[in-house]
């Protein structure tokens, strides 16, 4: 497994980035070796956040963390990634099984709020591939998100998958 470390606003010292291959690493067995993962720190206030993403089987595995030591940041992610290796490991492996399809890598974030001054300060581009709902939902609650846009394989259209209030799941199709 090929461990990036970055940081944002902060020094990522040689300690801090040991300790996260280290946790990391330990991961490594569910992945092949090119396989690479992304781990980002960075500083906000007095907030200490770290996100990592691993690409896996097509997929994003993504783990986000928010705490006010980096440390902490850091066993909470690496736990949460390792649950959800748990959880979906047999889907993925089932899903995946003989197909080359790739998801979306990251959703648009908009910050801030919808008021008149509200603008937009981010915008993701990321390769679009069909998929069915089912993998669409699947994707999403890997990315943690609570909703995702994809092509529908057996429409060709763009739909939005999200997770509704009572734990259940949408879907929006357009109509022309």
């Amino acid at each position: 497994m090929i461990i990036k470390v970055s940081g944002k606003n902060l020094e990522v010292t040689d300690a801090l980035k040991d300790m996260i291959e280290g946790k990391l690493e330990r991961c490594g067995k569910y992945f092949k070796e090119d396989t690479e993962a992304q781990a980002t720190l960075s500083v906000e206030k007095n907030r200490q956040i770290i996100e990592i993403t691993i690409p896996m089987n097509g997929s994003i595995l993504r783990a986000e963390e928010v705490t006010e030591d980096m440390y902490t940041s850091v066993d909470k992610a690496v736990d949460k990634l390792n649950r959800q290796i748990r959880k979906y490991k047999t889907r993925l492996e089932k899903r995946n099984k003989g197909h080359d399809t790739i998801r979306f890598e990251n959703i648009p974030n908009l910050e801030g709020g919808y008021g008149e001054d509200a603008k937009i300060v981010k915008t993701k581009r990321f390769p679009v591939k069909p998929m069915d709902a089912e993998e669409a939902i699947l994707q999403m609650e890997l990315l943690g998100h609570n909703f995702f846009v994809f092509t529908n394989g057996d429409t060709d259209d763009v739909n939005v998958v999200y997770k509704r209030k009572d734990g259940n799941y949408g879907l929006i199709e357009p109509t022309f």
